[in-house]
């Protein structure tokens, strides 16, 4: 007995410092990991850089602890990394090219045009851009389609067939389990509601989105056509073939690729674009590596600084209270927009939006913020994927807004929801009783329909936001409340009709918005900074819930935009019933 408690003990002794020793360890190779990150990288001769695309693109980027569990393929990476990268690719005399890998990227379209426009103004440098891909997704060939030289493997295929977009309708099911979803809306074209309400697209809906997937592949086709110098009238014959099922060579044929090449001989075939030996050395730089290469700029010791704010996500919405890492919190945002405006070194703010919408009331929180913020300096609104609903309501009243040709924007419009589970409780044998003072202390009591009353207040309630919202966009834009409303309605427009319509000043991205922000500001001398600050790796491993995070790439990854609708259901508690919001499910294929 005396050996068992011996040796028992020396093992428990042994586990406690195999787990002392293995924790310290652990903290070594981890700031060994961050050392390693964080130092500079040298471009040798004759490098390339790789732009290897799959996973999913973030407005931003952030690191993150819990990305070593996730696949490269469902990887976040930072719009703003891959714009300053190949930026530095140009000025670099070491990197000669830009290489691009097609794989399968999460991406919208506007941040798309800003990655195709930086590409184009890389050309100019005289290097090259050269694609390959297996099979190449249509955003990711419609992207590539800028390279000098498209290759496709000779068993491989492009997708390239038009736009489609198919939301998914839940009424039914609704009906089935005995959940009826209350709706209170302003805005003939305010779709959002419409899955849980009907079976099929409205009227008004389909006219819409008609409208806005037309603009979008107009701007697709244009854009490829002019690249591949291939007439619009062959790409969408190409596009009605379907050609992803035909041979490769068909691909060819129809001038959308140059080369069919494997893989395995595209390292050679960068070598002949350079000019060098197969032999020859020739450094390949990932993304990662060209975060880390000093950018060659002179220090501005002027102090003034241009201040880009990012603003992505839901305003106020269910994951954002959660903590996810995409989302506008109003209150914070609003400190740091205050924060900016009593800094006397910050001489304009570009205002990045990149947002559906979600709380009126947060909205409102934010447009109080940036009309204070005009007041003691310039703001100009660069608008990215979306800047629609609250997304426009927190950018209409800025000095000058610049959007994309494919962002979507405007989407002018109020709603609200309530359910009633009636029918379910009833299936399942639950019933309610109240016991109340006032006619309305029960209100939203969601085992019982709304009554009367209880609408009128609803309806009344959305009526004047919306009243309110117009009245906000018509300040900001310099037109009556008339002008809006007949463009409002809850209509999403692409940038370029916005353009045309008067809700977006100039059709650009960020460069563009930073370029008129800089001269409304009237600087010579200057240094663009981002905020707000991104959180250190410790602030990140110690405020992200390892759980949510992984479960949400992941989903994200699985059933793309689907997951958001998802997201906002599964948080319906924490989030504001008055919505300012595009439709949840735009699902555009």
């Amino acid at each position: 007995m005396k050996d068992f408690f011996k040796f028992t003990l020396a093992t428990i002794t042994g586990i406690i410092v195999s787990s002392v020793v293995l924790f310290f360890v652990s903290i070594l190779i981890l700031f060994s990991m961050l050392s390693t990150s964080e130092s500079e990288t040298q471009v040798r001769k004759n490098s390339v850089m790789m732009l290897d695309l799959r996973g999913m693109l973030s407005e931003r980027s952030q690191d993150n602890p819990f990305d070593i569990f996730l696949s490269e393929d469902e990887t976040t990476y930072g719009l703003d990394d891959v714009l300053s990268s190949i930026q530095k690719a140009k000025e670099n005399e070491n990197i000669k090219g830009i290489y691009l890998q097609a794989g399968a990227m999460g991406i919208g379209f506007a941040s798309l045009e800003e990655i195709r426009k930086a590409l184009a103004d890389f050309k100019t440098s005289g290097k090259f851009i050269v694609a390959y891909g297996d099979q190449y997704t249509q955003r990711l060939y419609y992207l590539a389609s800028v390279a000098d030289k498209v290759l496709l493997n000779p068993q491989g295929s492009i997708g390239w067939y038009g736009l489609a977009s198919t939301p998914t309708f839940y009424k039914d099911l609704l009906d089935k389990i005995g959940v009826e979803m209350q709706v209170f809306k302003v805005g003939t074209y305010k779709s959002a509601v419409e899955p849980f309400i009907s079976t099929e697209m409205s009227p008004a809906n389909r006219e819409q989105v008609t409208v806005f997937l037309n603009g979008i592949w107009g701007q697709m086709v244009s854009d490829v056509s002019e690249s591949r110098g291939v007439s619009k009238e062959k790409l969408n014959e190409a596009a009605d073939k379907m050609l992803m099922f035909y041979p490769a060579k068909e691909s060819l044929e129809y001038g959308l690729a140059d080369t069919l090449i494997y893989k395995n001989d595209v390292r050679n075939y960068l070598k002949t674009m350079i000019g060098i030996d197969k032999d020859d050395r020739m450094p390949v730089l990932s993304l990662k590596d060209m975060i880390n290469v000093k950018k060659n700029v002179p220090k501005d010791k002027s102090g003034n600084i241009v201040a880009v704010y990012y603003a992505y996500g839901a305003i106020d919405g269910g994951s954002s209270r959660a903590g996810a890492e995409e989302g506008i919190n109003s209150e914070k945002v609003i400190r740091d927009l205050r924060k900016l405006k009593d800094d006397k070194d910050v001489k304009a703010v570009v205002l990045r939006v990149n947002s559906p919408g979600g709380s009126a009331f947060g909205s409102e929180q934010i447009w109080y913020a940036v009309t204070e913020l005009k007041k003691e300096k310039p703001v100009i609104v660069s608008m990215g994927d979306y800047a629609a609903s609250g997304g426009y309501y927190i950018s209409c009243n800025a000095d000058s807004i610049v959007a994309d040709p494919t962002t979507l924007t405007g989407s002018i419009g109020i709603f609200g929801m309530f359910p009633n589970v009636k029918g379910l409780t009833d299936k399942i044998g639950l019933s309610f009783d109240a016991v109340k003072t006032n006619t309305y202390a029960d209100f939203g009591m969601i085992g019982r329909p709304l009554n009367d009353g209880e609408k009128a207040l609803m309806q009344n309630m959305v009526n004047e936001g919306y009243e309110l919202f117009v009245k906000r966009c018509a300040e900001g834009r310099g037109m009556t409340t008339d002008e809006i409303k007949k463009i409002a309605e809850g209509r999403v427009w692409t940038g370029a009709k916005a353009k045309e319509l008067g809700l977006v000043d100039e059709l650009g991205g960020l460069d563009k918005a930073l370029e008129m922000a800089i001269g409304k500001a009237g600087l010579e001398a200057y240094t663009v900074m981002s905020y707000p600050g991104k959180k250190s790796f410790f602030e990140t491993l110690m405020d992200t819930n390892p759980g949510g995070y992984i479960q949400s790439h992941l989903l994200k990854g699985k059933v793309g935009e689907l997951y958001n609708q998802f997201d906002w259901l599964n948080n319906f508690e924490n989030c504001d019933k008055i919505q300012a919001r595009v439709p949840f499910e735009l699902n555009i294929n």
